[in-house]
């Protein structure tokens, strides 16, 4: 996913301007008069605030030209309902916003499908969080989203579940020097599935074919159901060591298999 590339939409982010606060004030008030060249203006100068939201949610899998259009139509919704009255900042204010027109989208356009009733539930919870974080300046808490609502905690937090992007056990969630660590080498399965195939094999002469810590890792790992987490604790090595040695190791294996 190319979060940091600077072309969305057929718009140059790197030449957009960055405004001062008070020449954001001075756009706010044209703005209030009907200026539109001034609403232009104002919406291109937080353009940059949409992509920088789009990376700290990092939709995965989705396209990053949708989610920016999504992200402007929240900035629009914001700038329309803004009240300069308030003693609060225009970002302050749109934050909120931008981040809940993007998660609706993303929400509703899952590929996992829930009930209409947890749906309008969850659609419900979010109105609720973002006018909360806009008068309060922070997310309530599940209890008080609950008796807002008038309905149970599980029930929120079923709804909110409802609507998480799905995740894959092959997502990388770190890198070191080009070895990759995935979710599922951080899960520890006490069954252990592996050794259903290792215990099919002539596994002493195999082991015998491994160096010293490679054998230690595969013991650990398939035979005491070890997470390679727990494995590089015991080590002294870094996960992705582990997870460098534990491949190599079981190639060494199916060799001799």
């Amino acid at each position: 996913m190319f979060v940091n590339k600077v072309e969305i939409t057929g718009v140059n982010t790197s030449k957009l301007p960055v405004l001062t606060n008070t020449e954001k004030n001075e756009l706010l008030e044209k703005i209030k008069k009907g200026d539109l060249e001034a609403r232009e203006e104002f919406i291109n100068a937080n353009l940059r605030l949409v992509l920088s939201i789009i990376q700290r949610i990092n939709p995965r899998g989705e396209n990053l030209d949708d989610i920016f259009q999504i992200g402007c139509v929240g900035l629009i919704k914001a700038l329309d309902n803004f009240d300069t009255s308030l003693n609060v900042q225009f970002s302050t204010y749109a934050v909120p916003m931008i981040i809940g027109e993007i998660r609706r989208y993303l929400r509703d356009n899952t590929s996992i499908r829930v009930s209409r009733s947890i749906r309008d539930l969850s659609y419900r919870i979010m109105m609720i969080k973002e006018k909360c974080a806009k008068e309060n300046l922070k997310e309530p808490t599940v209890e008080e989203l609950a008796k807002e609502l008038g309905v149970e905690k599980e029930e929120v937090v079923v709804s909110l579940e409802a609507i998480q992007m799905p995740v894959s056990l092959q997502e990388p969630i770190y890198s070191d020097s080009g070895d990759n660590v995935y979710i599922e080498d951080q899960i520890k399965d006490k069954k252990n599935n592996e050794d259903v195939w290792a215990s099919n094999i002539t596994i002493k002469d195999s082991l015998k074919k491994l160096k010293d810590r490679e054998r230690k890792i595969v013991e650990k790992r398939f035979f005491d159901g070890r997470t390679q987490i727990e494995v590089a604790e015991e080590l002294g090595i870094s996960q992705a060591q582990v997870s460098r040695l534990e491949k190599s190791a079981i190639k060494t294996i199916r060799r001799y298999y």
